[in-house]
């Protein structure tokens, strides 16, 4: 088990989230919801995409930004943003075992207040005249090469 965090700020769709909280528990990460989320957290689609794995993954609920800093704060954790504003590439950047990676709102991102909090941000490359890559998919990714450098060595 590593001490990464994966950290959904305000998200929107139900079905990501439980696709996210299953990917967690697979690879034994922790994730942070940081709410208000777009849907009942007890949404049957978050059921249903996370299957029966919800019951192993390690989630901390956030009532506000304000209360998910002031833990970050207190728990002295590097904050790495995942960002299509960012300019370094997820795999050239050096994440540490105890990371927290956020990820915005698929219908928004995040504001600028969090933006300027983050210790890092990432980009995931795309080609020309993309938007973005779905959310679920982008977390798979980032964890992915995190994981590679912190916890599968």
């Amino acid at each position: 088990m590593t001490d990464l965090r994966i950290a959904l700020y305000q998200p929107d769709i139900p079905g990501n989230t439980g696709t996210i909280l299953r990917l967690a528990a697979c690879l034994g990460l922790a994730v942070d919801i940081i709410e208000p989320a777009g849907f009942d957290i007890s949404d049957r689609n978050l059921k249903r995409a996370g299957m029966d794995y919800l019951a192993s993954v390690t989630l901390a609920r956030h009532v506000n930004w304000e209360k998910f800093e002031a833990w970050r704060a207190e728990a002295d954790r590097r904050l790495i943003l995942a960002s299509t504003k960012a300019a370094e590439r997820y795999t050239d950047f050096t994440f540490r075992p105890n990371d927290i990676v956020l990820f915005g709102r698929e219908s928004a991102g995040v504001p600028d207040l969090v933006h300027a909090r983050a210790d890092g941000r990432i980009l995931i490359p795309m080609v020309a005249g993309q938007r973005s890559i779905n959310l679920a998919m982008s977390v798979a990714m980032v964890a992915g090469e995190a994981m590679r450098q912190t916890a599968w060595l």
